[in-house]
């Protein structure tokens, strides 16, 4: 049995390479196409175009592995039942539930894998991809509005009081990090305003500490005046360089570049810790990161799938058409993962149930198909 289980392992890791292998071709191709309209923009050329494509492909991976196993799986299947090779596996032993954990052994190995490109490798590979692009062109990072990124950021004590509340405004930020054109409004724990302070450039320095250059500042102080009023006093000043505390960091701020489903689980926790700290709606954040859990163990999900097609023998149809039924699987499994996503942000459902929904539904498909097409135990 262990010699049959390493077969079919063997067997199923090549049809899923080889399927995703052609994906990752041809996704490629479609993003190179894509690329071609901005090759001469500024220094971007041929090489940096291709550097692009490139960089992309573990994001890629990422995306495709769950639809490459459950059509790679469905291959081989149908190739062993082609071949007689699966009713010679059953009349040996191999049950329904034998089969399953074979599987899912191999699928183990792939959600790991999905898992470690998803969390380790795509999320520095995007970044490293969106980087070159930017730089080649000269472009800069820019927020949803005309006058660039907002951002809410909280100053507290050591025992968490809140010492300083700040709107701060970034006109651009460079592929490196670099902040220009820096607007920071001070306000107090009541929400009036202390100071409002303009930086044409600023520097990230490590241990949540940035420098700003050629800092101008407006200072607003408040002292009481006869018959009760409160006097107030507007001073201007120029500061010069000067260090700025803040917990925003470039990978926070990189949530402007980066897509939330093209980050890693870990920032995406951290940006999420940010936004509740300054009462922010972190809806959308929570569902990607969820997402990010839950998606590797879609591939488990996907083989269970697959495994009822071996047992649909000269009814089912050819090859052909069961590797299409998987295609088609795919597809809408895909559709309703992002379906689901934005349906549990439209309806505030729990983050992990909405992104779950799919393969919970996918997963009580395959159970009811492989209890239906009988076979042996």
């Amino acid at each position: 049995m262990r010699i049959l289980s390493s077969y079919f392992a063997r067997e199923t890791l090549a049809a899923v390479g080889f399927v995703l292998t052609g994906f990752l071709a041809l996704f490629s191709f479609f993003d190179f196409i894509a690329e071609l309209e901005d090759i001469g923009r500024g220094h971007y050329e041929l090489p940096q175009a291709l550097a692009f494509v490139l960089l992309s492909l573990p994001n890629h991976i990422y995306e495709l592995m769950p639809i490459a196993a459950l059509i790679g799986t469905i291959y081989a299947l149908a190739q062993f039942a082609s071949r007689s090779e699966f009713t010679a596996m059953r009349a040996a032993g191999l049950g329904r539930l034998k089969a399953l954990r074979a599987l899912l052994r191999v699928g183990l190995l792939l959600a790991a894998i999905t898992a470690m490109v998803g969390e380790i490798v795509a999320p520095p590979a995007e970044k490293l991809a969106q980087d070159v692009r930017l730089g080649a062109m000269g472009g800069q990072i820019t927020g949803q509005f005309r006058s660039g990124i907002w951002i809410k950021d909280t100053l507290r004590g050591e025992g968490g009081e809140v010492v300083l509340r700040r709107f701060v405004n970034i006109a651009q930020m460079s592929a490196g990090g670099a902040l220009q054109a820096v607007r920071i409004y001070e306000f107090d724990p009541l929400l009036r305003l202390e100071r409002i302070l303009w930086a044409p450039t600023g520097e990230f320095v490590g241990a949540d500490r940035w420098r700003l250059h050629d800092t101008s500042a407006l200072s607003i102080a408040r002292s009481p005046s006869a018959g009760g009023a409160e006097s107030i006093r507007v001073r201007r000043e120029a500061l010069g360089d000067i260090p700025w505390e803040s917990q925003l960091t470039p990978d926070i701020l990189g949530v402007m570049a980066l897509s939330p489903d093209r980050m890693s689980a870990w920032n995406l926790r951290d940006y999420v810790s940010h936004l509740e700290q300054n009462q922010q709606d972190a809806s959308r954040y929570e569902i990607a990161m969820w997402k990010k859990i839950v998606y590797p163990l879609a591939v488990l999900v996907m083989m269970a799938l697959a495994l009822p097609f071996a047992y649909l023998h000269a009814r089912a149809g050819s090859i052909g058409y069961k590797v299409f039924a998987g295609i088609m699987l795919g597809v809408a499994f895909h559709f309703l993962n992002g379906l689901f996503s934005h349906l549990g942000l439209l309806n505030t459902w729990p983050p992990w149930f909405a992104v779950s929904i799919p393969s919970i539904a996918a997963l009580l498909i395959a159970l009811f198909m492989l209890y239906r097409v009988g076979g042996a135990r």
